[in-house]
């Protein structure tokens, strides 16, 4: 146990990202879950995304619980969560990034064009448009391996 009362696994740390290094991150996997509200209750769903300057791009289709998330034309967006994670099952080291902001759908046509090339679909669904998150809040942590401890000095 640590000074604190607390057990913590030996040999890893917990190191905050700062907010570039966290959407950095978040450009390198292909895979994240989105949380949304549906039916008045949280939602989650597994979704492809990419990283363009600071927004989440994730695809939507026709049918799909994410094409109803539609904001009033004067609003911001829909607040939604934005999770990826790479952590080994085995070392638990890795890292998290979880963003947090309004999601809105993608207008631009030449937008939705190039995203379509970019966005890879999971099944047959043709990619009927695409949402843009905003992020308000980006936070994420690393778990890394912690360095060894400094060899004591012996003699004298």
């Amino acid at each position: 146990m640590d000074q604190d009362g607390i057990r913590r696994p030996a040999g890893r740390h917990m190191w905050e990202l700062d907010r570039a290094e966290a959407l950095e991150l978040l450009a390198t996997v292909p895979l994240g879950r989105i949380v949304f509200t549906q039916h008045a209750l949280p939602a989650v769903r597994p979704v492809n995304h990419l990283v363009e300057g600071e927004d989440i791009i994730i695809r939507i289709h026709e049918g799909g619980a994410l094409a109803s998330l539609a904001a009033p034309a004067d609003a911001p967006g829909v607040v939604v969560a934005y999770e990826a994670d790479v952590i080994d099952p085995h070392t638990h080291l890795g890292w998290s990034v979880v963003v947090t902001g309004y999601a809105r759908p993608v207008a631009d046509a030449e937008d939705l064009g190039r995203y379509a090339d970019l966005l890879r679909p999971w099944v047959g669904r043709p990619m009927t448009g695409a949402l843009r998150i905003r992020p308000d809040l980006v936070t994420g942590f690393r778990l890394e391996a912690a360095p060894p401890p400094p060899a004591l000095a012996v003699g004298g």
